[in-house]
């Protein structure tokens, strides 16, 4: 738990973890500046690369932009989103691999196959047809019918209202035998008194929270886990905001609540299945893009921290990092007379 800043988030590092922040940069490959950033408190990279180049793509709405980042970004639905943006995704594969298996639904549409603008990709891969940008990422386009799970809400039903009210409560709540998400912090209540951090995000979309430090000296522990391994791991839906623990329950002597089974059906839809497979050239590049700039900014200018606390004002004082790297950057490439010569002219 951070005293100090709420909106920081534990994060592993090279050196153990840390309250930390995680920033992303878009850099030019051409002339390594800063093209855009976004400051996120999100502890993985999953997701956050077609956010990262949304305003690269606004500055350049008519072309094709491409993007190349490390494992951390290997996330399918995210690599879709960049496709239908215009922009190519160079992530970084496991060894072994060829490509990334991307699925999409199936949209039927007429699309200019030349075009790059944003809503004519779209509606061409939807339509599972390969736009003449991506020929050379895309490979084994196809139409394929699938069955896929349709939940049924029972009519008249209403939801139950979530628990969702100060942190004390729902550390109440916990005690009683529950496990208790709080969406706006990112961390789980446990019965025993420990808070449960993210682990990660499965390819589901479902959130794995755990704290093995804290399960491996648990005076509780009996009561709650009772697996082989060393400590707990619990899955969350975006939507979830508490699970019982049964033997947590049972301990006490509680009766744990029965819950209504899921009742569901399943449906034959099209999708469209593809393989998207990155430049390996194109990949070897990351490392000379997106660390210069970091290097940069830690060694030269001295900025090893965030000195501000709060989402926005590190915002801010990032936004100063990137406004102080630019000119220097700048400077070094034309020359300080070239620079001043450009700037009196604009």
């Amino acid at each position: 738990m951070s005293l100090i800043d709420a909106d920081a988030r534990l994060m592993k590092n090279k050196n153990g973890f840390a309250v930390a922040y995680n920033p992303q940069t878009a850099v030019d490959s051409e002339i390594q500046l800063i093209r855009d950033f976004e400051m996120t408190n999100q502890v993985t990279d999953h997701g956050l690369l077609s956010p990262t180049m949304e305003g690269s793509r606004e500055e350049a709405p008519d072309g094709v932009l491409e993007a190349v980042t490390d494992k951390g970004y290997q996330n399918t639905e995210d690599m879709a989103r960049c496709l239908e943006d215009g922009i190519i995704p160079h992530v970084i594969m496991e060894d072994g691999k060829d490509g990334y298996e991307i699925e999409i639904p199936y949209g039927e549409a007429e699309a200019d196959t030349g075009s790059t603008k944003r809503e004519e990709l779209k509606k061409r891969l939807h339509a599972g047809k390969v736009p003449e940008a991506y020929k050379d990422v895309i490979a084994d386009m196809r139409v394929e019918e699938v069955l896929r799970k349709v939940k049924e809400e029972p009519e008249g039903t209403e939801k139950p209202k979530p628990i969702y009210g100060t942190a004390e409560e729902m550390q109440e709540r916990a005690k009683a035998g529950y496990f208790v998400r709080d969406p706006e912090r990112n961390l789980v209540y446990c019965p025993g008194g420990e808070n449960l951090r993210q682990k990660c995000i499965k390819k589901n979309g479902n959130i794995r929270y755990d704290n093995k430090n804290a399960c491996r000296h648990c005076k509780n522990r009996n009561k709650c886990y009772k697996g082989k391994g060393e400590w707990k791991e619990i899955d969350f839906t975006k939507d979830k905001l508490e699970k019982p623990c049964k033997e947590w329950m049972e301990a006490e002597g509680k009766e744990c609540a029965p819950q209504a089974p899921e009742k569901a059906h399943y449906e034959k839809v099209k999708v469209i299945k593809f393989l998207l497979k990155p430049n390996r050239e194109k990949m070897s590049q990351r490392m000379c893009l997106s660390e210069h700039p970091f290097g940069t900014i830690k060694r030269a200018m001295g900025a090893t921290h965030f000195l501000l606390r709060g989402l926005w004002k590190v915002v801010g004082e990032f936004a100063l990092f990137c406004l102080g790297y630019n000119p220097e950057r700048a400077q070094n490439l034309l020359g300080f007379g070239k620079m001043m010569e450009l700037m009196a002219a604009a």
